[in-house]
């Protein structure tokens, strides 16, 4: 949770305008970044024919030092004087209840004498008051109080000069607790046999029994009323008005001991307010105030010293002691327990206003965009048809006429023979279905992989190996045993190590290190930009490594001018070289793990970088040709001259041990994938490789329980999903009918040629659904077809081959999650930097040159892949 969100949490909102104006002291560092990086010269604005007159020279940073320390000072002052006022008020109260419990220590239960308890004459009115207990009044230490509101948000009550009055009641106007009722003394549930206080007669109408449970009840008051107080106080004794004694005295220690918590929460979060402001200064203008600013300044103000601190602890140690005297019988422990439990619930009551609905709608916000990105939109979809029914109205969406269109398909195609065998038929079937769900979306995505096992056991699909239908018992351990295969624990190996690479910060800081080197010319930024975006998509996912990269040019786009070219061209820089990353590593997309499940042998690590290394370097710098000639981003939005980029400042904070631990692991983990071949004797397979991170990190405590849940296991279903349908594909028989066809379309053709058609068809394929989905479908026909290829088993080459056209696709927004990523991107006034007519302009050239690079590079690439794999 941001700080910003975390101080509205955690504050009492009727302090809120006394707490650190965190955000608005935020955005003034950022206007002083503006000016730190204005150009010399005037601006003028073309569109909106407008000159800015700049100042003669970039903000220095000790004139950003002048301009920011004044607001500080305000705020510090501002809370100071704010803790000075409630430290005065909070700390005249506690000495008033002190005075009152030695009051009534001196009183003892002889104040009682004229404790008075009311029958069924004041019934009338017991019912039309709000509050219990508000008619329980005794004469000894009597004490006006009058409300007056708290900026803590509950009542408390000044003691006044006079102490000698008659008072009816103490504590009706306090919010209580929500055990009151457990604390409230226990009267007759029958008021109408109770007579009136000091009345010998009693009602007539009452029956001799009623009549002897009055009498009962009065022996037994004035048998409480003649106890000697030598043997009892009145903190233990089981008397009514010793039981209303301390019910009193609790809800006030209570009540104190939450608003002097309240008040140490208020130093504390301010105290974090400070530091972390100044160290967004500190990161944003190259400054070094933090340290002596909180030194010299902000822990020498009055509520940040250590006496102030020692102060307000010794006055809750003095509420729980006198808590313990005055409720729980002189029990420290019990009482600290149940004063904890208090503050609790104020806590809860607290944050249930509309600062916890405030952050509700942020966290939902935040669970929408993973939402969108995973093809699961939270959105409510607008509807074609309203249909009438006899249950209610039925909206017609655009998902639902879809998925009622993928149901008339599978039924019509399950009763027309297309193919003659019938599994074969079925699974054809199937197919279908399942692929109209995945290109509409009509459904989430990893609720049709699921779906997937269903319906092969279900309709009798899957074959033995000798020909034989399975049935259902033996279909369904089959399906299950390959859809968790070594693939998928090699899957979540990958999500283990990207997990720890964020957690311990380790990507940003290389990140910034590496991007520190670019300089500020606006072509090499970019071109630096693009690099990183590949380099850690392989190895933090491309869904990952764009949002890094997209956080990580906020401050860049922030000192730009208006209407510069530079920030469109640098998020689609950053999304395509996500996707060309996406096909650099085993592990940096899910169509990569499932083509390596579907070779035979399976390929190493090496030998994947040796043919992905060069044609994604290859790639990488042709698109950044095209963007620069496309964009020309770094001219300036006048025509004239060039813009400078703000220079990125690397991370300078050094690596801990928990960091160095993370890259130990990350490293031999990788080491063991690329010589999995020559130590297969050992471990079997890559996946059982992918186990070593995951203990490593999880035993250690760099990842938690919540870390694990949060991996991305819609992915890993999608993935399980498509492993089961390629496998019930083959099996059915269904692709060996299939090959048939595309045999025959490919008869006589050369190998190269052979390779270009099938990576055309990928790349359209691959631009208008998901790069995953596309695998699923392509790399079962990719392995067929490269069975039969004459002159021998090129089988991995064209997997290997489809795997890598599949993360090229990237034309349309809907293209990838890094397509989609950028697509969200907005300005500071919520404009979107990218509009489909980019996608259309540069991402379907950069599609074409990424699936040729295979043709251009051949001597380096093609020929090294036929080497590998012929």
């Amino acid at each position: 949770m941001k700080f910003s969100s975390a101080l509205k949490f955690n504050a009492v909102a009727e302090w809120w305008d006394e707490y650190i104006a965190y955000d608005a002291l935020k955005q003034y560092i950022y206007q002083l970044e503006k000016q730190q990086h204005k150009p010399t010269r005037p601006y003028t604005d073309l569109e909106a024919n407008e000159s800015t007159s700049l100042m003669d020279g970039n903000l220095t940073t000790p004139a950003a030092d002048a301009l920011f320390v004044p607001l500080l000072d305000k705020e510090l002052m501002k809370i100071t004087l704010f803790y000075e006022h409630q430290e005065k008020e909070l700390f005249d109260e506690l000495v008033t209840l002190e005075e009152l419990i030695d009051e009534q220590d001196s009183a003892g239960l002889t104040a009682g004498e004229h404790y008075m308890d009311y029958g069924e004459d004041d019934e009338d009115e017991d019912e039309d008051d709000e509050h219990p207990g508000e008619h329980v009044r005794f004469d000894h230490g009597s004490v006006q109080r009058t409300r007056k509101s708290s900026s803590a948000g509950y009542s408390r009550r000044s003691t006044s000069a006079a102490r000698r009055m008659h008072r009816w009641s103490i504590s009706s106007t306090e919010s209580a607790p929500r055990d009151t009722e457990s604390n409230m003394i226990p009267r007759d549930p029958n008021p109408a046999s109770r007579a009136p206080s000091g009345s010998r007669d009693t009602n007539p109408s009452q029956s001799p029994l009623q009549r002897v449970r009055v009498l009962a009840h009065k022996l037994r008051g004035r048998r409480d009323s003649v106890v000697s107080v030598e043997d009892e106080s009145v903190w233990t004794s089981e008397t009514d008005y010793a039981r209303d004694v301390r019910f009193l005295f609790k809800r006030r220690i209570t009540n104190l001991f939450v608003s002097f918590s309240s008040l140490k929460s208020y130093v504390e979060l301010n105290y974090s307010g400070f530091r972390k402001v100044l160290k967004k200064y500190d990161k944003v203008l190259d400054s070094n105030l933090q340290g002596r600013y909180m030194h010299d300044v902000v822990e020498n103000a009055v509520p940040f010293t250590r006496t102030s601190k020692d102060k307000l602890s010794g006055a809750i140690n003095q509420l729980i002691g006198l808590y313990a005297k005055c409720v729980t019988s002189g029990d420290s422990s019990t009482a600290l327990q149940q004063l904890k439990l208090h503050l609790r619930e104020n806590i809860a009551w607290e944050r249930n206003t509309v600062w916890r609905q405030m952050i509700g709608q942020e966290r939902r916000g935040a669970l929408g965009t993973d939402a969108a990105i995973a093809g699961a939109t939270g959105h409510e979809e607008k509807g074609l048809v309203n249909i009438r029914m006899p249950l209610g109205n039925i909206k017609l969406t655009t998902k639902r006429l879809y998925l009622l269109l993928a149901i008339a398909i599978f039924v019509i195609l399950l009763n027309v023979k297309v193919v003659n065998d019938t599994e074969a038929n079925k699974c054809f079937a199937i197919l279908v279905f399942s692929t109209v769900l995945w290109a509409s979306e009509a459904i989430p995505l990893f609720v049709t992989s699921i779906f997937v096992p269903f319906l092969l056991v279900l309709l009798r699909v899957v074959k033995a190996d000798d020909g034989t239908v399975m049935m259902a018992p033996e279909a369904t351990k089959w399906i299950f045993s390959v859809m968790f295969s070594p693939t998928i624990m090699l899957l979540v190996g990958g999500f283990t190590i990207s997990s720890a690479l964020s957690k311990t910060n380790i990507d940003r800081i290389l990140i910034t290190r590496l991007l520190s080197l670019a300089g500020s010319d606006p072509n090499t930024v970019i071109l630096a930009f693009m690099g990183v975006s590949c380099f850690a998509s392989m190895w933090i996912s491309n869904v990952a490594a764009p949002t890094l990269c997209f956080t990580l040019i906020r401050p860049i786009l922030r000192t730009l001018p208006a209407h510069s070219s530079f920030a469109p061209c640098l998020i689609m820089a950053i999304a395509l070289a996500a996707n060309i990353g996406g096909q650099s590593s085993p592990i940096s997309s899910p169509q990569n793990l499932i083509a390596l499940q579907a070779m035979d042998p399976k390929l190493d690590w090496a030998s994947w970088f040796t043919v992905s290394l060069p044609v994604s370097i290859v790639s990488i710098l042709v698109i950044w040709l095209l963007l620069v000639v496309s964009y020309r981003p770094s001219r300036s939005p006048d025509g004239e001259g060039d813009i400078q980029i703000k220079a990125i400042r690397p991370n300078k904070e050094p690596f801990t041990v928990k960091q160095y631990w993370v890259i130990f692991v990350c490293l031999a983990t990788i080491a063991l994938w690329c010589v999995e071949h020559e130590i297969e004797s050992f471990v079997g397979d890559m996946g059982i490789i992918a186990i070593i991170p995951i203990v490593a990190f999880f035993a250690t405590g760099v990842l938690k329980k919540d870390d694990f849940e949060q991996f991305a296991w819609t992915i890993v279903f999608l993935a399980m999903g498509g492993i089961a349908l390629g496998k019930g594909v083959t099996s059915s028989g269904l692709l060996s009918t299939a090959d048939d066809g595309v045999y025959r379309v490919l008869e006589g053709r050369q190998l190269y040629s052979i390779v270009l058609i099938i990576s055309a068809v990928v790349l359209v394929i691959s631009t208008f659904i998901s790069h995953t989905i596309a695998s699923v479908l392509l790399v079962p026909i990719a392995k067929e077809v490269g069975k039969n290829i004459p002159g021998g088993d090129r089988s991995n080459l064209l997997i290997f081959i489809t795997a890598l056209v599949c993360s090229t696709g990237m034309g349309m927004p809907v293209s990838g999650f890094p397509n989609q990523t950028a697509a969200t991107q907005e300005d500071d006034l919520g404009r979107l930097y990218l509009s489909n007519i980019d996608f259309l302009k540069n991402g379907v050239p950069a599609s074409i040159i990424a699936t040729l690079v295979r043709g251009t590079v051949r001597s380096t690439t093609f020929g090294i892949a036929e080497m590998i794999y012929c």
